[in-house]
C-alpha cells in the first residue's frame, strides 16, 4: 500500500499544502515546530481517524479556523482509493473512503496498516500501563476484526458494570448478566494479546539485535493476564466483586493488564539507558511493521518521526540499513539534521523526494 498525495486544509499549524510523494522514501527537513510531525499526524489520522499525540479533534483545527480537511490518495492492493476527513467546529468528525461517509468510524480501522515512531514512544518503556494497553489495541486491531470487535463489547459491558457499582446496585443477577458478557469478550482479548505478546519478541528481538549489535542486550517482552487464568474472567469479577463495590470501579480485567519490558532480566523502565529505551522502541515499531504486514498482506506506511535522537552514530547507521532494505515499502520520515536523510536517500537509488518545512509551508528540494 502506499499513499500518491496528501492534501491538508486548516490542519494544525499547516494552512495550506499539497504533496505528491514517492512510493520509496519521502523526508521532510526543518527545525521543531515547523510542521513535520504534524504532517505525519495528518496521514496517522486518516488511517486511524485520531492524532498520534492523543490530543482532541478541536485541536486538530488551525487556531482561529472553524474547520479542517485532510484528504488522501492511496493505492491499496492494485486499486486506487480515496480518504477524505473533515473536522469541524462543534461537529462530530467524518471520513469518507469513495466519497461514502463511514457508519462507524471502526469499521475503518485497519483497512489502511500505518506504523509511527516517535519521541513519545519512550513512554512504551517508562509510562503508565493505559500506553502499553492503548498500544497493544491499536497493533492487534489492525490485523483483527475479531479483536477490535471483542474489544468493543468489553468496553461496553465494563461501563455497564462501572455504572452498577456507581449506583450501588446490590442485584448479583444484573452482575451476572453484564459479567457473562466481559468474560466472552475477555477471553478473545486475552489469547490474542497472549499470541501477539510471543510473536512480537520474536521479531523484536531480532531487531534489537540488528541495531544495537551482537552482544549481552537481552529483550523480553510478556503479557501476562490473571483473565486468562483457570476460571476466566467471571470467577476474578465473582471474587473481587465486594472489593470493586467498595471502590465503586472494576478492579480486574484486560483492560488493567499490562506488558512487562526486560533487559537483560532487569525491568527496563528502571534500567535502561535513553539509548537502550530509544533502540527498544524502534525495535518495537519494526517488529510492529512486520507483525501487520502478516497479518494484511500489505505493506503498511512507515512514519519515522524523529527517531535518530538520542542515538550513537553506529546505531543510526544500522537503522538506516534497516529501514532502506526491501522489507519496507513507503517510508516517511523527519529530523532536523539533513545529514541523516542525504544518507538515507542515497541508499534509494533515486527514489525519493525531500521538502524543507518551514512554519506549514512545505518547499520541494530538488536532488
Amino acid at each position: 500500500m502506499q499513499l500518491d498525495s496528501l492534501t491538508l486544509h486548516n490542519f494544525k499549524n499547516i494552512p495550506e499544502a499539497s504533496l505528491e510523494f514517492s512510493p520509496k522514501i519521502n523526508g521532510f527537513l526543518g527545525d521543531n515546530g515547523m510542521g513535520k510531525s504534524n504532517l505525519l499526524d495528518a496521514i496517522h489520522f486518516l488511517s486511524f481517524c485520531k492524532s498520534f499525540t492523543g490530543v482532541t479533534d478541536a485541536m486538530m483545527i488551525h487556531s482561529g479556523e472553524e474547520f479542517a480537511m485532510a484528504r488522501g490518495h492511496y493505492t491499496r492492493n492494485g486499486v486506487a482509493e480515496e480518504l477524505s476527513l473533515g473536522l469541524a467546529t462543534g461537529r462530530r468528525k467524518t471520513l469518507k473512503r469513495g466519497g461514502k461517509e463511514y457508519t462507524r468510524l471502526s469499521e475503518h480501522i485497519g483497512s489502511f496498516p500505518l506504523v509511527m515512531a516517535a519521541p513519545q514512544d519512550t513512554d512504551l518503556v517508562r509510562g503508565a500501563g493505559e500506553e502499553r494497553r492503548r498500544w497493544m489495541d491499536m497493533v492487534i486491531s489492525q490485523g483483527s476484526r475479531a479483536y477490535l470487535e471483542a474489544l468493543i463489547r468489553y468496553n461496553t459491558a465494563l461501563e455497564q458494570r462501572n455504572k452498577l457499582l456507581r449506583d450501588g446496585c446490590v442485584d448479583h443477577n444484573l452482575y451476572d448478566a453484564v459479567e457473562l458478557q466481559m468474560d466472552f469478550a475477555a477471553e478473545i482479548i486475552t489469547s490474542q494479546r497472549l499470541s501477539w505478546a510471543a510473536r512480537l519478541q520474536e521479531i523484536a528481538r531480532r531487531f534489537y539485535t540488528a541495531i544495537a549489535g551482537e552482544g549481552s542486550e537481552t529483550i523480553t517482552l510478556s503479557y501476562d493476564s490473571p483473565s486468562s487464568r483457570p476460571g476466566g474472567l467471571k470467577a476474578l469479577l465473582d471474587e473481587v466483586r465486594r472489593r470493586d463495590e467498595t471502590v465503586r470501579h472494576t478492579t480486574v480485567g484486560p483492560h488493567r493488564d499490562d506488558i512487562e519490558m526486560m533487559l537483560n532480566g532487569m525491568p527496563m523502565r528502571r534500567t535502561a539507558s535513553q539509548g537502550q529505551c530509544k533502540t527498544f522502541t524502534t525495535a518495537l515499531r519494526l517488529a510492529q511493521y512486520e507483525f501487520l504486514r502478516e497479518a494484511s498482506g500489505m505493506r503498511p506506511l512507515l512514519l519515522l518521526d524523529d527517531i535518530f535522537d538520542k542515538l550513537d552514530a553506529t546505531r543510526v547507521e544500522r537503522i538506516i540499513s534497516l529501514v532502506t532494505a526491501d522489507n519496507f515499502g513507503q517510508i516517511f520520515i523527519t529530523d532536523t539534521n539533513r545529514t541523516h536523510l542525504d544518507e538515507i536517500m542515497s541508499r534509494t537509488g533515486g527514489d525519493y523526494r525531500l521538502w524543507l518545512v518551514d512554519h506549514g509551508t512545505f518547499q520541494d528540494i530538488k536532488k
